[in-house]
């Protein structure tokens, strides 16, 4: 049986596992897995079959080096996580040598969920799931008026940048924090808000940040997976429940959210919904238009997450498909050899 031949470019490390579960899949098609970086010993090379070093250019550039690669190669499906937008809007680069890309191709639906604030002005409009109270800061005279705002209204406060991925770039406004006490402990993402605004106030503007209120409460990571036109097959709410557990959780309210997201925006493949808890309300972070940095632990449930949005993509049925609750799991790291070439 031939081989179908699968490309991830820039990816975080944890696309280690999703490189084997799609090769270690329940229907044994054989799979090739090719994948791209900037940095030759990135963990995300490691489990595949054939690597190279990517050029850091951006946009169109980009979209036409990842275009060549699977030219090159006769790749059947490409799975973009760098720079996303630019490739799905240059689909037609991958249309004309027959390789099919698992990105979500509503271009101005993508861009609005790769930027906070322009998906948080979209999501409030619909009734799917509350968002926290927010505000959009450029300068070091709106984040105080941000702040000041939402302390009005009885919040903690914290801020992102509108467009980071993770936690890059969350801090938490403390003014309680002791820096004598966090040099002799474990490092915090907290700061105080005459240190931030300080920070701020060293340059004319920055890039939009997104200052909000302090979710407290559960941290929810909803994986999804959706067929090729959004219709969506299954989803496994996976919380944080203290130090690296997990819990896979049969959750009513946020299944009925994901259905809803689901209904709403059609997003393709795999994506993930982050929900945070404020006393008994759920409220949005964020919606992440791609697996998340934990679906291999969501794939615990029975579903092979990776795989079958692979397979939806190749334009098979995937059937009825019932995830596996209630289950409590964690992770330990394993050493491995690096390559120690790749060009």
């Amino acid at each position: 049986m031939k081989k179908v031949k699968v490309y991830f470019n820039r990816w975080f490390s944890v696309a280690y596992h999703y490189m084997n579960a799609i090769r270690n899949n329940e229907d044994g098609i054989p799979f090739e897995i090719y994948a791209t970086h900037s940095d030759p010993q990135h963990m995300a090379l490691q489990a595949s079959d054939v690597a190279e070093v990517e050029p850091r250019t951006s946009g169109v550039e980009y979209a036409r080096f990842c275009a060549d690669f699977c030219r090159r190669h006769g790749i059947d499906v490409f799975i973009p996580r760098w720079n996303m937008l630019a490739i799905s809007k240059h689909l037609y680069l991958f249309d004309d040598i027959g390789t099919k890309v698992m990105v979500c191709q509503d271009t101005e639906l993508l861009e609005q969920l790769m930027e906070k604030d322009l998906f948080y002005e979209s999501i409030r409009q619909k009734d799917i799931v509350t968002i926290p109270d927010y505000a959009i800061a450029s300068n070091a005279e709106q984040f105080k008026q941000a702040y000041e705002s939402l302390i009005a209204l009885g919040h903690k406060v914290c801020f992102k940048p509108c467009n980071a991925e993770g936690g890059m770039g969350f801090r938490i406004i403390d003014n309680e924090r002791n820096p004598l006490e966090e040099l002799f402990g474990h490092a915090l993402n907290h700061i105080s808000f005459e240190e931030a605004h300080r920070v701020l106030s060293s340059t004319e503007s920055f890039p939009n940040l997104m200052v909000m209120e302090l979710l407290e409460g559960y941290e929810y990571s909803i994986d999804c997976l959706a067929d090729r036109n959004g219709k969506l097959l299954a989803a496994v709410p996976r919380r944080k429940a203290g130090g690296r557990l997990r819990l896979l959780e049969q959750h009513p309210e946020l299944l009925k959210v994901a259905q809803k997201v689901a209904e709403a925006y059609h997003i393709p493949y795999n994506y993930n919904i982050q929900v945070k808890y404020n006393g008994e309300h759920a409220k949005l972070l964020e919606i992440n238009p791609r697996m998340s940095g934990g679906l291999h632990v969501s794939c615990l449930s029975g579903i092979n997450f990776p795989y079958l949005a692979v397979k939806s993509a190749l334009g098979h049925e995937i059937g009825s498909l019932h995830p596996q609750y209630d289950i409590l799991a964690s992770h330990i790291e394993q050493p491995i050899t690096i390559r120690k070439s790749v060009h």
